[in-house]
């Protein structure tokens, strides 16, 4: 019996979105997801994704394909630092990117899986068992395009239900339709509820402290991506002209990016994702590195494997509720008290249809 790689194979899914998504820069326009398959002699098997939300699903599977794929035959599945880092420093040239971290995100979660599947335990255990349930906030009542009565009856809805909190996008063209926005499901729903705005990139730094000042007021629990993920100067600026937590890393693709935001307080809230910081192997570290520096972790999207990661930390605060894989899977996250709980099956913790799989798959 050995973990030896035998047999691994890529394909790419495309999965429709639940419901119309926008914000201030993009429309959400599908899930472009990305299969890896690993075996091992000991006939286990893995299986890992990643994603995108509409482009560059099939750049991400011709590196796997043509580069990454290959290489992890004859490579022990249960070494994955080292198979992460072998994978990584062979390619060099198109590191650090999105599409070598989705890349490498798709093979790192598979060998996880397998882990995981091998110990007989849940990846939330496996990887440090922390807690066994996480809060939630929801995400799919505060789209841009909605209007403020649709955005005030999402947030009540959900507080209705018992969620903990909410988040609305924000980014119009006048500031002050942003802040009526805002005031309006605050007034709705009290000081009982936890609000976030998601301004996703669109501004300048200037710009987002004047937004800032118009919205703390409203008690907000994070300003989420308010500059280009490149700008750690303007986020530094921000941190240390408002009251309002910043909050960071839907957008980046290395640990390193993260150490300059921890190293420069340019952001209280880490929102690190699992597909594009290259896997569960970089995740963790991201993860460690915000608690010893005493920052809290809401990780963005995937909440069906965001869930078993949120359980795995100590300083996780939120899981981001917006569900993608429902056409994909048999079953879906526990939900109980506004709180997701980690799954108890071994492995990643998710139930795939394999045979809606295959009424998907991209030729």
């Amino acid at each position: 019996m050995t973990s030896t790689i035998t047999h691994a194979e890529a394909y790419l899914v495309d999965i429709a979105v639940e419901t119309v998504r926008t914000d201030a820069v993009q429309a959400f326009l599908k899930q472009e997801t990305v299969f890896v398959e690993v075996r091992t002699g000991d006939g286990r098997q893995g299986t890992g994704y990643s994603y995108t939300i509409g482009t560059g699903g099939t750049a991400v599977l011709a590196l796997l394909r043509d580069h990454l794929v290959p290489r992890l035959i004859g490579l022990d599945a249960a070494r994955v630092e080292a198979v992460w880092r072998e994978l990584y420093a062979s390619t060099r040239a198109t590191a650090v990117g999105a599409i070598t971290s989705l890349a490498l995100a798709a093979i790192d979660t598979a060998l996880w899986d397998l882990r995981a599947k091998a110990a007989g335990l849940p990846l939330w255990v496996l990887a440090g068992g922390a807690k066994d349930r996480i809060a939630l906030y929801d995400t799919e009542g505060g789209w841009l395009h909605l209007s403020t009565e649709e955005l005030v009856a999402g947030a009540t809805a959900s507080q209705a239900a018992g969620w903990p909190g909410v988040k609305l996008k924000v980014g119009k063209p006048d500031p002050a339709e942003d802040a009526e926005r805002i005031a309006a499901v605050r007034a709705a729903v009290g000081n009982r509820l936890d609000v976030m705005v998601d301004a996703n990139q669109s501004l300048t730094a200037a710009e987002a402290i004047r937004r800032a000042r118009l919205l703390e007021p409203y008690g907000l629990a994070w300003f989420e991506e308010p500059l280009p993920a490149d700008d750690v100067a303007g986020h530094e600026l921000l941190a240390r002209s408002t009251s309002i937590p910043i909050a960071v890393g839907e957008s980046m693709y290395s640990i390193g990016q993260f150490a300059e935001y921890v190293r420069r307080q340019a952001a209280g809230i880490i929102q690190v994702d699992v597909a594009r910081i290259g896997g569960i192997t970089p995740w963790l570290k991201v993860a460690h590195l915000a608690e010893a520096c005493n920052v809290a972790v809401c990780p963005h999207f995937l909440m069906e494997l965001h869930v078993s990661l949120c359980a795995a930390v100590p300083n996780s605060r939120y899981l981001e509720y917006i569900p993608q894989l429902r056409a994909v899977t048999r079953s879906e996250i526990a939900v109980v008290d506004g709180h997701a709980l980690a799954p108890s099956t071994p492995g990643l913790g998710i139930d795939w249809d394999r045979d809606a799989i295959e009424d998907r798959r991209v030729a």
